[in-house]
């Protein structure tokens, strides 16, 4: 057992997300006797003094299940009507395995918007860190029924790192269907061997997780849980990827045993507010920067002017998340804006001190002010 395993063991803000095939009975809905083993770790744990919060999938595959449906669809719509019927078995499931051990749970559903808008997010990171204090176990997914995007755009992995921003968790556990990452696919090639540890954020990560398809109940696949990994480390929060078959796995990795992979964060914690910015998933718009003004972001850790910017893309508003783009359109920066778009345009590849001149006020004298910006 390694010092730093050991260490994160014993660590005690926890998230845990579990995958669909860890909780279903091979797509036939919930497979009550699994979720029971997770619940009777899960509350050890609790009983232990972490305070841990789980994400946890399965809702699709239930309401697929409960309505009758060969295979999980493709549609939007269907897939919310399953989502909403699903999630009522899945809560219930939790609740009645919890209130075993006399625990509370709480469902928590969160959307992009909840996660995007300042406001909202401050509010959800209210909640989780408010029910955790109570000793609540917030069960935490998707609100897959009313949204328009999350079901094709994002999933439970990346979910489960921006609760980890959240909470500012120390360990993220990600269980699945198979061992960790491994250097080559073990499916077709029996000399892979798995990676035991790495730098979350290191792009040779991705380049062994090919093409990061999901399985036939979920949407992530190894690439979402190594993208997974790099958001959590934004915050400090180490990942470890391993597999949900292996029998008392959550109490293995309680006691520092070396499973899965470990992708550790190589970065140094953000400020709040920064974790917030870092974790966005839609940016409403683009300002494209001159090579003077990607340097100084780089190297100064400066406020973004109106002079540095030679384009601007999106229809936004006043406080609105946007990206910063190099001339060869590599992602620089991500932050809150000062102007809307209309009034950007009108001020881009000018001084500061005459904005006042071209839109008859001046605001603020930076795009961007460097405590609202993030560099990527």
């Amino acid at each position: 057992m390694s010092n730093e395993r050991t260490r994160l063991g014993r660590a005690t803000k926890w998230v845990v997300k579990v995958g669909s095939a860890l909780v279903t009975n091979d797509g036939r809905g919930l497979d009550k006797t699994r979720i029971q083993g997770w619940v009777d770790q899960l509350a050890a744990l609790r009983g232990e003094g972490r305070r841990i919060t789980l994400v946890s999938s399965g809702a699709v595959a239930e309401g697929v299940n409960r309505l009758g449906w060969v295979r999980r669809p493709q549609e939007l719509y269907k897939l919310q009507a399953a989502a909403a019927v699903g999630q009522m078995g899945l809560v219930h499931a939790y609740e009645a395995e919890f209130q075993r051990f006399g625990m509370h749970t709480a469902q928590v559903l969160l959307t992009h918007d909840d996660l995007s808008d300042r406001r909202r997010y401050l509010n959800a990171r209210s909640t989780l860190r408010t029910l955790l204090d109570f000793g609540v176990i917030p069960v935490v997914n998707e609100n897959d029924t009313v949204a328009t995007d999350e079901i094709r755009l994002t999933d439970n992995d990346t979910l489960a790192a921006l609760v980890a921003n959240l909470v500012e968790a120390d360990l993220l556990i990600i269980l699945t269907d198979q061992q960790g990452l491994y250097d080559a696919d073990p499916r077709t090639n029996p000399a892979a061997s798995l990676v035991r540890e790495a730098d979350a954020g290191d792009p040779e990560l991705e380049r062994l997780c090919g093409g990061g398809s999901g399985g036939a109940l979920g949407r992530g696949g190894m690439l979402a849980k190594v993208r997974a990994a790099a958001r959590a480390a934004r915050s400090g929060a180490a990942t470890i990827i391993a597999s949900g078959r292996e029998p008392r796995v959550l109490h293995r990795l309680a006691a520092g045993e070396e499973l899965g992979t470990l992708l550790k964060p190589a970065q140094e914690v953000l400020a709040a507010r920064k974790q917030w910015l870092a974790s966005q998933l839609q940016s409403r718009g683009r300002l494209w920067l001159d090579a003077g003004a990607v340097r100084v972001l780089r190297a100064s850790g400066r406020s973004l002017l109106p002079v540095g910017v030679t384009r601007v893309e999106g229809g936004f508003r006043r406080g609105e998340i946007v990206t910063c783009l190099a001339p060869d359109g590599g992602e620089v920066a991500r932050g809150l804006v000062n102007y809307d778009a209309r009034e950007a345009r009108r001020i881009i590849g000018h001084p500061s001190d005459r904005i006042e001149a071209l839109l008859g006020y001046v605001g603020e004298p930076e795009l961007i002010h460097r405590d609202n910006l993030i560099l990527i």
